[in-house]
C-alpha cells in the first residue's frame, strides 16, 4: 500500500497549466475552488446560463462552456455526474484535446467501462476525495483535507502521476494522506460499498427494522428514533474510534445483544448475495443496466424514488427531524 503526502509532491508539474473542472456540483464546487484558493489556475466548464453558471460566478471562479474551457486547459478533470459523462465527452471535451493533455477523473467509472475512450496521446488519471463535496471544502477551510485515492490509467508524458498528486494537494487531500489505487478497484468497490452496505444494505436494514417494530405494535415515533435516527451516533463512533471502540462506548447490554445476534441478520444468504451484486459489478452487468435505464428514461429509478418518498418511516421522519431542529 502506498499513501502519498504533501512531501511526495511535486507542485512544478502544473506550473503555467491551466486545469478546467467541468462541472459544479458538490465535489466540483469544492474541488475547484480548493484548488483555486491553493494558487492553481482554474477554470470552470458549464453548460452556459445551466444552474450552475451564476453559483460559480457569484465565487468568483472563472466560468466558461464545457466547449471552451477544454480547449483551453491543459487538464480537463470532470466532475459530472456519471450517467452524463460520456455524451458530454463526445460532444464538447473530445474536440478540445490536444496531445499532453490530462483528462482527470474522480470517479473510474466511464474509463473503467469503457464509455470514454480518450486518445493514446493524453494522461488518464484520477483523483478521489473520500468524502463529500461539503466536506471536502470545510476540511480544507480548515486547514486539514479528507483523505483521497489516486489512479493513472495511462501515462503518455511522464508526469501522469504527478499531476494527480498536485491536484489533491490543492484540494487538500494530501494533508490526509492519498492512497494508491487503480480505476478498476476504485470503481467496483465505490459500487460495491454504495450498494451493498452504504446506501443500499443501510437504509433496507433501517426500513425492516422500523417496519418490524411498527408491526409489533410500538409507536412509528419510537421506532424511527431507534432504527434510524440513533444509527449516525452509532455511525460516528464507528468512524472515529473502529468497532471495539464503539463497543466500549455503549453499554455492556447493547454490547452482547448486538454481538450474540448480529450474524442472525447479515446471514449466510446475505454474504451470498453480497458476492452476487460484486459478480454483477465486476462483469459490468450494472453497468449495463443502469446505461438501458438512463437510455429509457429511469423509469424503473423515478419509480422506486416515488415508493420510497411514500414510505412510512418517510413520513415519520420528517416530523421528527423538525422537532430536533435538522429540518424546518
Amino acid at each position: 500500500m502506498k499513501i502519498y503526502y504533501e512531501k511526495d509532491v511535486n507542485m512544478d508539474v502544473l506550473k503555467d497549466k491551466t486545469i478546467a473542472v467541468i462541472g459544479y456540483g458538490s465535489q466540483g464546487m469544492a474541488q475547484s475552488r480548493n484548488m483555486a484558493e491553493s494558487g492553481l489556475d482554474i477554470i470552470v466548464g458549464l453548460r452556459k446560463d445551466g444552474d450552475s453558471w451564476e453559483t460559480a460566478i457569484e465565487h468568483d471562479m472563472p466560468v466558461m462552456t464545457v466547449e471552451e474551457a477544454s480547449k483551453e486547459a491543459d487538464v480537463i478533470h470532470i466532475l459530472i455526474p456519471d450517467e452524463i459523462q460520456a455524451q458530454v465527452y463526445e460532444k464538447s471535451i473530445k474536440p478540445g484535446i490536444n496531445q499532453g493533455n490530462a483528462i482527470s477523473f474522480s470517479h473510474g467509472y466511464n474509463i473503467h467501462f469503457q464509455y470514454i475512450k480518450p486518445p493514446k496521446n493524453v494522461d488518464i488519471i484520477m483523483i478521489a476525495p473520500k468524502g463529500p463535496g461539503s466536506t471536502v471544502r470545510q476540511q480544507y477551510l480548515d486547514g486539514f483535507g479528507v483523505p483521497g485515492l489516486v489512479a493513472v490509467q495511462q501515462d503518455y508524458t511522464g508526469n501522469a502521476l504527478q499531476v494527480a498528486l498536485a491536484m489533491g494537494q490543492g484540494s487538500g487531500l494530501t494533508r490526509a494522506g492519498v492512497l494508491e489505487t487503480t480505476f478498476k478497484e476504485e470503481t467496483e468497490t465505490d459500487l460495491f460499498g454504495e450498494q451493498a452496505v452504504l446506501c443500499g444494505g443501510a437504509t433496507e436494514l433501517i426500513k425492516a427494522g422500523f417496519q418490524t417494530l411498527v408491526e409489533g405494535g410500538y409507536q412509528p415515533e419510537v421506532a424511527y428514533f431507534e432504527t434510524c435516527h440513533e444509527l449516525k451516533l452509532i455511525v460516528d463512533l464507528i468512524y472515529q474510534k473502529g468497532f471495539a471502540g464503539m463497543w466500549n462506548d455503549v453499554s455492556n447490554t447493547a454490547e452482547f445483544g448486538g454481538l450474540s445476534r448480529r450474524d442472525r441478520i447479515i446471514t449466510e444468504e446475505s454474504r451470498k448475495e453480497m458476492k452476487q451484486i460484486l459478480k454483477e459489478i465486476q462483469t459490468g452487468k450494472f453497468a449495463k443496466e443502469w446505461a438501458l435505464e438512463n437510455q429509457a428514461g429511469r423509469p424503473q429509478l423515478n419509480r422506486m424514488r416515488d415508493i420510497e418518498n411514500e414510505l412510512e418511516i418517510e413520513k415519520q421522519g420528517k416530523k421528527l427531524r423538525k422537532l430536533c431542529g435538522l429540518e424546518k
